[in-house]
């Protein structure tokens, strides 16, 4: 298991993580298996998502209207419980296949990482199996 570190800039803020993951592959002895990427975070979460351009912008959007204006009761800060209810929605981590020595990824697919309070310095697992 590798540990990667990635720095968001804004509050929210869709990253493309794809080259990460796959020099963590190319790095490896196997020509295929499946890799884990996990977010050791409680308000950022991973998925993989078309990048065309303002598509990550639409995401981003789409998340914070789909948001109910609600009274949260979180204790630490309340007006952050709706980051780590998207997190937890999404979820913290994916797995995806890789062979000879790439992943198996559809035309439009990358992998991201979705910044819900940021800015902030995010560590990634990414686990070869």
């Amino acid at each position: 298991m590798k540990t990667i570190t990635i720095t968001s800039h804004k509050k929210d803020e869709i990253i493309d993580i794809t080259e990460d993951v796959e020099k963590e592959i190319l790095s490896q002895t196997k020509n295929e298996g499946v890799v884990l990427i996990h977010a050791l975070h409680t308000t950022c979460c991973i998925t993989t998502a078309d990048l065309d351009p303002g598509t990550d912008k639409d995401l981003l959007d789409f998340l914070r209207a789909i948001e109910p204006k609600l009274s949260y009761r979180h204790p630490h800060n309340p007006s952050h419980a709706p980051d780590h209810i998207i997190s937890s929605i999404i979820g913290p981590s994916i797995s995806i296949p890789f062979q000879e020595k790439q992943l198996v990824l559809g035309t439009w697919q990358r992998v991201i990482l979705i910044e819900l309070d940021g800015p902030r310095k995010r560590n990634i697992t990414v686990s070869i199996i």
